[in-house]
């Protein structure tokens, strides 16, 4: 006699694909036993099989109460046993997590984010002095080499500094014979490198 082959795609969708259809196939029958102590010794069985599956687990903290918490999931809730843990709620499992609040602030120049928006904000309080030209030709530099990420042809430094003096609103005027900004070559150079390292690990 030939039975007719079923497919997965056919079969009831697995609450936890890691465990398989033969283990989801015995949580079922575990549940439809009519007798609560013929269960409670049915799902003993089942988390001993289902430690065994993943020994290499064995040490992470609570692995027992995560092995019974999987087998609540797997009955849908419905296997009526006294439990030796305190398992997972159904409603507690599905709470979706609170929407994070999103910046509404408008960027500028999106090449450039809005966290080096901030940062060039923040150095116009500084004090005058050879921090703040430190600072604010590491600013400039980074600007370059945001601009580059996103633009690959080489930028002119001008336009850095225009950029520069929009986004501190006026406070920081910069031109080329006073700073000299990395050259766009080097700056590609060190990203082809830096990509080059990172496909090879």
């Amino acid at each position: 006699m030939i039975t007719e082959m079923r497919y997965n795609t056919q079969e009831k969708r697995l609450a936890l694909p890691e465990y398989g259809r033969n283990m989801q196939n015995m949580v079922d029958y575990c549940v439809s036993l009519p007798n609560r102590e013929d269960r409670t010794r049915c799902a003993d069985t089942i988390i001993d099989i289902m430690g065994n599956m993943f020994p290499h687990l064995r040490d992470v903290n609570d692995f027992k109460h995560i092995l019974w918490d999987h087998l609540a999931i797997m009955a849908n809730f419905a296997l009526d046993i006294d439990y030796p843990y305190e398992v997972v709620k159904k409603e507690d499992l599905y709470i979706h997590p609170e929407k994070l609040p999103y910046s509404k602030g408008r960027i500028v120049y999106k090449h450039y984010g809005k966290n080096l928006e901030n940062m060039i904000r923040k150095a116009t309080e500084y004090k005058d002095g050879e921090h703040k030209e430190v600072l604010i030709g590491l600013l400039a530099n980074h600007m370059k080499k945001s601009f580059l990420t996103w633009n690959k042809e080489v930028v002119d430094d001008q336009k850095i500094f225009k950029d520069l003096e929009l986004l501190s609103k006026g406070h920081f005027v910069l031109d080329e014979d006073t700073h000299k900004l990395t050259e766009s070559k080097d700056i590609l150079s060190q990203k082809n490198k830096n990509l080059a390292r990172r496909q090879n690990k």
